[in-house]
């Protein structure tokens, strides 16, 4: 049975709480939308909060707060960080909530984020919709970001199957000017790319892949956190062609999903829809064999 109620969560006043009594997820509706908490039942934040930025709301500065958010691809100023901090509409629906935002001024593009909780397996359905309510087309991709609790290690697959044949590339690997390959917070393995959040490591690193497997995880003191959405072939994505992106530097680190690049019409919608999974109990990663060993099987199942 899946429960919805009113609660204050670190300063911000109305929020709501969707539980299975196993698992939780709390948003607000002071500012958003915003996804700020996903865990255990009394357990940890699996994502991270920006400590400094909690309960805070209004102002004309962009704002990290932490938890999940919902931006449009590709990123770009001012475009991408137009402030999200006032408040928005929830609607209670069955077994969840559903955030409405206003049109974002210059944009045109209402963002709004429905979250569901199957109680049979644990698992939150978090849908993503951009409407164009301009008066012009706009090209765009969901932009699904999650920012993670830091001292965690990202994992992310790579495709091995050889798609149109062995003579052709099969992946795209896309790296940013700040991005240094001899990053000692990554693994480059050959099945899966390893990136452990690291709070003594200012400098930001990035990578993006394309990954038709569709499933990014985050293993943090024993908890892991799964998210999948689907990859759609032959679309077009953002950054060169990758559906899975990741950024981290001290602070955080952020799993990543984009939808292929559309252009809307004023009135269309472009949407993109995740499945996060919890886990607990869950024993370390240092490489790949520890992948296939803990974290595989979780994937699989």
């Amino acid at each position: 049975m899946v429960t919805v109620e009113k609660i204050a969560y670190r300063g911000w006043n109305h929020c709501y709480r969707v539980t299975d009594g196993t698992v939780e997820a709390v948003v607000t509706s002071d500012v958003g939308p915003r996804v700020i908490r996903c865990g255990f039942n009394g357990g940890p934040n699996c994502l991270g909060e920006m400590e400094e930025q909690m309960g805070l709301t209004g102002g004309d500065e962009w704002r990290m707060y932490g938890g999940h958010r919902l931006w449009h691809s590709p990123e770009a100023l001012p475009r991408t960080y137009i402030p999200d901090n006032e408040p928005i509409e929830v609607i209670q629906i069955p077994d969840g909530v559903e955030l409405r935002q206003k049109a974002e001024p210059g944009t045109g593009i209402a963002k709004s984020v429905r979250l569901t909780l199957d109680a049979g397996n644990h698992q939150f359905t978090v849908g993503h919709r951009l409407v164009n309510q301009g008066l012009w087309p706009v090209t765009l991709a969901p932009w699904a970001i999650t920012v993670m609790r830091t001292g965690g290690v990202a994992i992310f697959p790579q495709i091995r199957e050889a798609l149109n044949g062995p003579l052709l590339s099969n992946r795209v690997l896309a790296l940013w000017p700040y991005t240094d390959m001899n990053d000692s917070r990554v693994i480059w393995g050959s099945r899966y790319i390893l990136l452990r959040q690291d709070v003594t490591k200012e400098k930001p690193f990035k990578l993006g892949i394309s990954a038709p497997e569709g499933w990014m995880a985050y293993l943090n003191d024993g908890f892991l956190f799964v998210k999948r959405h689907l990859y759609q072939t032959g679309a077009v994505y953002p950054d060169g062609g990758v559906n899975i992106e990741t950024y981290t530097n001290h602070a955080f680190l952020e799993l990543e999903s984009l939808g292929p690049l559309q252009t809307l019409e004023p009135g269309n919608a472009a949407e993109l829809t995740e499945v996060w999974s919890l886990f607990k109990n869950i024993g370390p990663v240092n490489g790949e064999e520890d992948v296939e060993k803990n974290i595989l099987p979780y994937i699989q199942g």
